[in-house]
């Protein structure tokens, strides 16, 4: 596969907006206060020893293979649960007490929490134009706030479409679907050919989906106006797609299971579970999940997720960063360790050298390495990273984070635990809608009326 990288020009064009489109509220950075100490000028020298927390699967190899080739800077890294685990409370934690770790993994979504809650350093002066041009402008955008840069990344994460062939096959679908409509209509006949067997999955306990099909329609949840945040999360963009989700589950087209739950994937394992509408990165969670299971291999392929009108069109679901804690006096190495893991195809070999991670790098011209790492064997010999390329193009621009998200998401997600005693997906909006508002205003930031 021959990648044709983005033009040197069209993405010096496309940074010089992000401080413009892809810039939050000032008042988001103005409540973190000065975010940083004497460290975010750089100044650091000889040898040091920073710390770092993660929890990516083959972070430590990252570490080992960094430290092992360069003698002025060493890592001390420290595995944490997931974000949403225990992670983020635990870095929280370190940050409040003031023995946080020199740099940490946050993920997209998070960052602007982080950013708000003065718990990460303002990196924009170890950050030049010629680092942010090696990644792709709508990672930029994400670690972008206030016109300042806030975090190095890791990796995108375009939307897929994952399916087995043989189940569609023997429902009479030829071709995976192209639009919603489509999607629809597969999942009818999915049913039909076999009563068991649902085309996809909604996950009550992870709103991040929902979030991605909202942004692959144009919604815009967070938009940033001079000191004032307008909130959007119950938008018509959005309406069109918690309804059409609605009716996926009032008809019992989907199945609803906890995300990556062990009942998920015995439903995979049997055939009951026809498809999964992931991204990038689940091409390895597939694999590992169902590595196991007999005859699994070959049976599974990759599409573009459908869209509307059958263009292509992406959001992001997840995606990863590395961020600099507020307190660090070592900032200078700490940016030093993230831009060699983000940038340098030693680093991105390192993280999935098992070949189960089908990681999608943030810096397009990695994207080689990573496909090489990549056992395709379980997809049939499909090409897959070909995929991810093309929905990596169509990730629709503009799209901001709030500081609130982790709000939201709770709310979402108890909402969604009552989707079968009267509770609908649309609900589940709107009353994350009230709450990321609310908790705005409590933290003391402007919001449009």
């Amino acid at each position: 596969m021959s990648i044709s990288p983005t033009s040197a020009r069209s993405r010096r064009a496309r940074l010089a907006a992000v401080a413009t489109i892809g810039a939050l509220s000032l008042s988001l950075v103005a409540a973190c206060g000065s975010g940083g100490g004497s460290s975010s000028n750089g100044a650091d020298s000889g040898p040091v020893t920073i710390t770092f927390w993660g929890w990516a699967k083959g972070t430590q190899d990252v570490v080992n293979a960094f430290n092992s080739s360069h003698k002025d800077v060493q890592v001390t890294f420290q595995q944490i649960p997931s974000g949403v685990a225990g992670g983020y409370a635990k870095i929280t934690d370190a940050v409040k007490a003031g023995n946080a770790p020199d740099v940490f993994n946050v993920e997209y979504a998070a960052l602007p929490d982080f950013v708000s809650q003065g718990a990460v350093q303002d990196i924009t002066k170890l950050v030049p134009d010629s680092l942010k041009a090696k990644y792709l402008p709508q990672s930029v955008e994400l670690t972008t706030l206030a016109g300042k840069s806030w975090g190095l990344p890791l990796d995108a994460s375009p939307q897929a479409l994952f399916y087995r062939k043989d189940l569609f096959a023997q429902a009479g679908i030829t071709t995976p679907p192209t639009t919603w409509d489509e999607y629809l209509a597969d999942a009818q006949k999915l049913k039909q050919a076999e009563p068991n067997t649902r085309i996809g999955t909604f996950f009550p306990d992870d709103p991040s989906t929902l979030e991605a099909l909202s942004w692959q329609n144009g919604a815009h949840w967070f938009t940033g106006v001079g000191d004032t945040w307008n909130v959007a999360l119950n938008s018509p963009e959005t309406k069109r797609v918690t309804d059409y989700w609605q009716q996926l589950v009032s008809n019992d087209l989907v199945r609803v299971q906890t995300s990556f739950s062990q009942q998920w994937v015995a439903s995979l394992q049997k055939g009951e579970t026809a498809a999964y509408v992931g991204a990038a990165w689940g091409g390895g969670v597939l694999q590992s999940d169902l590595a196991s299971s007999p005859g699994a291999a070959g049976k599974w392929a990759v599409a573009p997720v459908p869209s509307w009108d059958g263009k292509p069109a992406s959001g992001m679901l997840g995606g990863t960063t590395f961020a600099v804690s507020k307190d660090s006096k070592k900032a200078k190495a700490a940016v030093e360790f993230a831009t060699w893991a983000t940038t340098t195809p030693e680093g991105i070999q390192a993280r999935i050298a098992s070949g189960t991670s089908s990681l999608f790098p943030a810096d397009p011209e990695l994207v080689p390495t990573a496909k090489s790492a990549f056992k395709t064997d379980f997809y049939g010999g499909q090409d897959i990273y070909s995929v991810f390329v093309d929905e990596s193009k169509a990730i629709l621009p503009d799209w901001q984070w709030g500081p609130a998200m982790s709000v939201a998401n709770s709310t979402m997600s108890d909402a969604f635990g009552k989707l079968g005693s009267g509770g609908t997906i649309g609900a589940a909006v709107d009353a994350a809608q009230q709450s990321t508002v609310n908790a705005l205003k409590t933290r003391g930031l402007k919001v449009a009326q």
